[in-house]
């Protein structure tokens, strides 16, 4: 009997950068190729330009995948109201939905959580999470690694953050700058503050984007430039997490 094939829904919350475009072909490879495996089907619905899946499709996905964005997700924007009602949907049907960035804020708004601008500023580079280990979920986000890890190097790019954890939900992951990094509901909910499916390249890229924009300064941009070459994410165990949380194993 053949297998059925795993289809998952990327909610594209930012436009593709230029950057992005020419070297990727847009955020959504860039998404494919650090969640995806063979013998799946990925949709993209670019919801910053209002493309939403039809309610009657959902129960057609396995999982959807949040992704970050310019915009605050504690902002008033149509389309983000939306996506809040869409996500209080997908958790009340039991759909795995993985938050990343502005998707791991969103996704805490919508079901009841509170967060908004973080009171030590940007957060751009390598940041080292600490890993709470003692807590059912995230065991089986891990159970094929060698060990649970007692932290895990990601790229961070964000200026918001999540004060307080919707009700029911586990802090996994914390840091000495954010204080809830990874957060989970039961075995279907998981936001994840840095961006685990980013390259340093992008990043460094991105830096650019917020010195030439006038977001950042120039000594915090050529500060976090310099954390970037000499510190590695831990790219492939992020990879891994959000895998077998996606896709149940």
């Amino acid at each position: 009997m053949k297998e059925v094939e795993k289809r998952f829904a990327l909610l594209l919350a930012a436009r593709d950068s230029e950057y992005v475009k020419k070297t990727y072909g847009g955020y959504f490879n860039v998404f494919v190729a650090a969640f995806g495996e063979e013998g799946e089907r990925w949709d993209l619905f670019r919801v910053v330009e209002r493309e939403f899946p039809e309610m009657s499709e959902l129960d057609n996905y396995d999982g959807f995948v949040i992704s970050g964005s310019p915009y605050d997700a504690y902002g008033n924007d149509s389309w983000i109201i939306k996506l809040c009602f869409l996500l209080q949907t997908l958790d009340s049907m039991g759909k795995k939905v993985l938050g990343i960035c502005f998707g791991h804020q969103v996704l805490c708004r919508a079901l009841g959580g509170e967060g908004g601008k973080a009171n030590s500023g940007w957060d751009v580079g390598i940041r080292k999470v600490k890993i709470v280990k003692d807590l059912t979920p995230f065991r089986s986000f891990l159970e094929d690694l060698d060990e649970i890890p007692s932290s895990l190097s990601i790229i961070e790019c964000h200026q918001d953050e999540v004060w307080e954890v919707p009700l029911g939900a586990n802090v996994i992951g914390y840091s000495d700058k954010t204080g809830v990094e990874m957060f989970a509901i039961e075995n279907h909910i998981l936001g994840i503050q840095g961006h685990p499916e980013y390259t340093k390249d992008i990043l460094d890229n991105l830096i650019d984007r917020l010195l030439n924009n006038g977001s950042i300064e120039r000594g915090f941009a050529e500060n976090a430039k310099i954390v970037l070459k000499i510190t590695e994410p831990d790219k492939k165990c992020w990879e891994k997490i959000c895998r077998n949380f996606l896709k149940g194993t």
